[in-house]
């Protein structure tokens, strides 16, 4: 049998055909061009919902790109394996083609670094080519160091300026794409691996509404003023889009530059939370600075239930929870508020918080959920962490004075069912401090 040599493009957190680094080199090359996507049950036994959102979300965005392949006459190959064995069965079965080069865009998790390193380790056995391009942040994790050049970043605000000062003069140019179809350069042996259903997977689709691809320009000029306000529902909607790359980060950090320094903050952020991980895995299981991990957090199941349920007595913090439970988002804002009331006024480990998000936000991202976890809890990147505590009521009077948001997810709030605070703002913060304190070896 005649084998038919291709490139695979292995996509991951980058499903689009647009400004995809990885797709563009591989497409600069002579070989049929192939994409494939592998639903990885490491990934998906983690998840504790049959209808979890983010696999619809992902199940869906790979119907629409082989609808957009299909008119090229080609279609993404989509496996559900472990990737090695996913691999070993494309480069090993009796198949009507012979991988010659596997592209892919870089990830920087502890897991996927492993995962791909095991792969490479594969592929360079079996005499195949493995090629991993940049593409998930604007600047790469060992791309801004500090002066000395021989240690990353841990304070964001001087990675902000290293980072802007190396923004001079860079091209956002996207990477080149899919031609008008068809586009000879794809494979067309698309039916070989076709996208299953959700039920082989051991998925059912989620009710959710997913935010367009397209931001409305308008909120995001307003951003810096309006997105602390969570009535104003004023944020860019894009963080589960930069999740699953199904937007070119390129494209949104240069219309960023254009409408809103502010909104470029928020790509730094990203790109500084990815090194973060990047250098310091440690952060997975701990605190950034270890000294932080003797806290003598409270282990209260009741309290922690009341948190996740929106039932603490606090609306504001209420509101959050319910609508994180209800839809899969929460407002930037509130999730500080939140945050900062399960580690502060709760004492409750910031790593129970953590993995709740994890579990429920659409745009979970492992680099930011853990960055801004300890942010809140005070054990990462900050100068003097324990002095902040969000006073939610204060937190309310500044941001939903109207209570508009409030009523829309908390609407008994004012009702006699509606429980009373939880515990009192003054004792809880001084409670803070003071188990900050000693748990640190602070007089």
């Amino acid at each position: 049998m005649t084998q038919q040599k291709v490139n695979l493009v292995w996509l991951r957190r980058d499903l689009r055909c647009h400004d995809n680094h990885a797709l563009s080199l591989a497409l600069s090359e002579d070989l049929p061009v192939q994409p494939l996507f592998i639903f990885d049950p490491t990934i998906l036994e983690k998840l504790t919902s049959r209808q979890d959102r983010r696999v619809s979300f992902i199940h869906q965005t790979l119907g629409e790109l082989n609808q957009q392949l299909g008119q090229h006459g080609a279609g993404i190959w989509v496996r559900h394996n472990k990737p090695l064995a996913a691999f070993q069965e494309l480069i090993e079965g009796d198949h009507p083609f012979q991988i010659h080069k596997v592209f892919t865009n870089r990830d920087y998790e502890p897991y996927a670094r492993q995962r791909d390193q095991q792969i490479r380790d594969y592929l360079a056995a079996k005499g195949v080519g493995f090629v991993a391009c940049q593409d998930q942040a604007i600047f790469e994790c060992d791309q801004i160091r500090t002066k000395s050049g021989d240690r990353p970043y841990t304070v964001y605000t001087p990675y902000k300026k290293t980072w802007l000062q190396r923004l001079e003069g860079h091209e956002f140019a996207p990477y080149s794409g899919l031609a008008e179809a068809p586009d000879p350069r794809l494979s067309t042996m698309a039916d070989h691996f076709p996208l299953p259903d959700l039920d082989p997977l051991g998925f059912e689709p989620a009710t959710a509404a997913f935010p367009d691809t397209e931001p409305d320009q308008s909120l995001l000029a307003q951003y810096d003023q309006l997105r602390d306000f969570p009535a104003r529902d004023a944020g860019s909607k894009l963080g589960i889009h930069l999740r699953f790359g199904t937007v070119s980060v390129r494209e949104i950090a240069a219309m960023a530059q254009k409408v809103n320094d502010t909104l470029l903050s928020q790509i730094i952020w990203r790109d500084f939370f990815f090194q973060i991980l990047f250098h310091f895995p440690h952060v997975i299981r701990g605190a950034f600075r270890p000294e932080y991990d003797k806290i003598a957090w409270r282990e209260s199941e009741e309290d922690f239930a009341r948190w996740c349920n929106g039932q603490t007595g606090f609306p504001i913090v209420d509101a959050g929870m319910r609508e994180l439970k209800e839809t899969g988002t929460m407002h930037n804002r509130v999730r500080m508020i939140t945050a900062s009331f399960l580690c502060k006024h709760l004492l409750i480990n910031w790593r129970r918080g953590e993995r709740w998000f994890a579990q429920h936000l659409l745009d979970y991202d492992l680099a930011a959920n853990n960055g801004n976890w300890q942010w809140a809890a005070g054990t990462g990147c900050d100068a003097a962490p324990y002095f902040r505590v969000f006073n939610p009521w204060t937190q309310t009077k500044k941001f939903d004075p109207d209570f508009r948001y409030i009523k829309q997810w908390v609407p008994e709030h004012n009702q006699p069912g509606y429980p009373q605070p939880m515990v009192d703002h003054a004792f809880a913060r001084e409670r803070a401090l003071a188990t900050y304190k000693q748990g640190l070896g602070k007089n």
